[in-house]
């Protein structure tokens, strides 16, 4: 009971927006979206969070938890072969078109296992992965279940946007938090689908919902004149 109560924690950490880990330092498309006029406001910003989390987030949920799956089967992270993250990471690349959100991604996730390391044994290598499969790995270093590493990741497809547009729109922060709770259920429901597909597909068969309007707005982002976020 208590390695299940300090594994709860830890998920409670993972989903911490202080976390040192960068997640501060992307907008996750808001950005881009609030420059276009996409976003103005609280409902604008709440079909934005809802559809970002059916597509991305649902991906990046199934993906952390197929690889945290995958990690605690083999044992000790230390001990997953390089040729099975190796294919996850292509898998992601492939569900992945815009350079600016793979690199992106790929900046998170190195943040994250720098962070990971001070706190759990992680490996070493991949130094630099997409932030859903550093998520995977660390979840399960840290003795999290898949379910879990699936949720964490899914809250941060939404909190994380939802945070920056405070910051852009200059949004009501208690307005913001009412409407992370309404989606809370999808963000749930989300997790729970992502761990079902972890579970019963091989990671080529995993959630490939494609984002395109996420594709555009990441690359408009990458070439703006002035920026507050990194993407």
């Amino acid at each position: 009971m208590t390695g299940h109560v300090e594994a709860r924690a830890a998920l409670l950490l993972l989903a911490d927006g202080r976390l040192p880990a960068g997640g501060h330092a992307h907008s996750g498309g808001v950005e881009a979206a609030v420059l276009d006029g996409s976003i103005t406001g609280l409902r604008d910003l709440a079909e934005f969070l809802r559809g970002r989390l059916a597509t991305s987030g649902l991906l990046a949920a199934s993906f952390a938890a197929a690889v945290c799956r995958s990690v605690r089967t083999a044992g000790p992270a230390t001990e997953l072969a390089a040729d099975v993250l190796a294919v996850f990471e292509a898998e992601v690349d492939a569900r992945t078109p815009s350079p600016a959100q793979r690199a992106a991604s790929r900046a998170q996730g190195r943040t994250l296992m720098r962070v990971a390391r001070a706190a759990w044994a992680v490996p070493a290598h991949p130094a630099a992965p997409h932030h859903c499969v550093a998520l995977g790995i660390v979840a399960a270093a840290a003795g999290l279940e898949p379910r879990d590493a699936a949720l964490a990741a899914a809250h941060a497809s939404v909190n994380g946007p939802a945070t920056a547009a405070v910051r852009l729109l200059g949004l009501d922060p208690l307005a913001v938090t009412g409407v992370l709770a309404e989606i809370a259920a999808e963000v749930d429901r989300i997790a729970a689908a992502a761990d079902t597909a972890s579970a019963l597909r091989a990671p080529e068969r995993l959630p490939a919902g494609s984002a395109p309007q996420l594709d555009l707005l990441a690359e408009r982002h990458r070439t703006a004149e002035v920026r507050m976020f990194t993407s």
